[in-house]
């Protein structure tokens, strides 16, 4: 058998085949968010005025003396003296305590 040799025919051109490579790079882009917390704190002072009250009693004495005329014994003189308030009892009361005794 005898060979021949082939023959180289035209080529067949097929439509590019498209093919896609990716080459991701990936990139950190910081966002800063800044808070900031105040905390107040405040005193507050309630002045409460009180005006308490206190009471005394002042108890005072008074003494008349009339002179209805000319009289018996233990009446006014007319000098304004009783014959009693010469004793010797009266004379130091008097004297030290400066009021008529209380009776």
């Amino acid at each position: 058998m005898y060979c021949n040799r082939p023959k180289q025919l035209a080529p067949v051109v097929h439509p590019t085949k498209c093919c896609e490579d990716y080459q991701v790079q990936k990139y950190i882009v910081p966002h800063i968010h800044p808070t900031h917390t105040t905390h107040h704190v405040q005193d507050i002072y309630e002045h409460v005025h009180m005006y308490p009250q206190t009471e005394s009693t002042v108890k005072g004495v008074s003494h008349q003396n009339f002179d209805c005329g000319n009289g018996g014994p233990g009446m006014v003189s007319p000098a304004g003296v009783s014959p009693e308030m010469t004793s010797p009892y009266m004379k130091h009361h008097m004297k030290h305590h400066k009021k008529w005794p209380r009776w």
